[in-house]
């Protein structure tokens, strides 16, 4: 399918649009691709990329692009008038913008004559989840971490980590993925962590390190004391341009964070181990939270467990 090819060419651009959302699009005419690409860093959009590859093929031709096509001015034209320039005939978009700024791109299309199909796939934003929530509900994108093991301990009597080393070599890619990273007071107070990206490349720069709690911090302390009411916190650093916050604290913050339903995603690391004894991670909610689009993987000798709490 020609629309998942585009969400592959966004996937494999590996986000380098950051701040804004990284698309691709693919071009067919006559049952040829003739036309992709995916957006440039601080360049042309995705749709333009395509396009200047296609040429005069791409008249009449068929558009697939992982994002509605952008309606205003911003640091390239619009894709809308670049694609009616081109005379494209038919534009399949996997998912409609959210950004209230760009969108109204499939409104004029379609009231140019062109034909438009919205597949509203899921894969197409999971590609900018993160930038999708932070536009959106004005507040990052929330990925709550936990290493558990399969009896659900967050801890294993006389051992320091609870999973495996390709684990961890994980942990530290989200991190560098990430425009911030938190735990609460207690995880700060237990482990004294670092919550910096080691040993992998980071082309953002470190995230910002962050607590949550009363404090005080330790003295010397690399990280930021955040003490207000979490949707509060978030707002904030929504504000100040975070789009996706990686939670690594314990049960206690993952309780409040659940609780006050500010949870996006949940990714568990079961480790094949029965502590028989230690904390659980499982905390005690007002209600239930169904999770969709549940995958599991493994890393190492653990298993990944990834599900959705929030529809992007």
């Amino acid at each position: 399918m020609t629309l998942r090819r585009s969400v592959e060419l966004a996937t494999a651009a590996g986000g380098r649009a950051y701040p804004k959302p990284t698309v691709g699009a693919v071009i067919v005419d006559a049952g040829e691709v003739v036309g992709e690409g995916a957006t440039e860093a601080g360049a042309r959009h995705a749709e333009a990329v395509a396009l200047a590859e296609a040429g005069e093929r791409a008249r009449g031709a068929t558009l697939y692009t992982s994002l509605e096509p952008c309606n205003h001015w911003g640091s390239n034209p619009p894709c809308v008038d670049l694609i009616l320039e081109a005379g494209v005939g038919r534009v399949v978009i996997g998912a409609r913008d959210p950004n209230p700024e760009a969108a109204g791109g499939i409104e004029r299309l379609e009231a140019a004559g062109v034909d438009v199909e919205l597949a509203e796939l899921w894969e197409a934003k999971v590609v900018n989840e993160a930038w999708r929530t932070w536009v959106a509900r004005r507040r990052p994108f929330v990925t709550l971490k936990l290493a558990v093991t399969l009896d659900g301990r967050v801890t294993v009597p006389g051992r320091r980590w609870v999973t495996g080393e390709a684990s961890r070599r994980l942990v530290h890619e989200l991190r560098a993925a990430s425009d911030a990273v938190a735990v609460g007071m207690g995880t700060l107070r237990a482990d004294d962590p670092k919550l910096d990206a080691r040993d992998v490349e980071t082309p953002r720069g470190q995230p910002r390190r962050l607590v949550f709690g009363q404090g005080p911090l330790p003295d010397g302390s690399p990280l930021e004391l955040l003490t207000g009411g979490l949707a509060d916190e978030l707002a904030a650093l929504g504000e100040a341009g975070v789009q996706s916050l990686l939670l690594e604290g314990g049960p206690t913050l993952a309780q409040a964070f659940l609780e006050a339903d500010l949870v996006d995603k949940l990714l568990l690391f079961v480790a094949p181990t029965l502590a028989g004894d230690g904390l659980a991670w499982t905390p005690r909610l007002g209600s239930p939270h169904d999770l969709v689009h549940l995958s599991a993987r493994s890393v190492g000798e653990d298993v990944l467990l990834e599900g959705y709490v929030h529809p992007l």
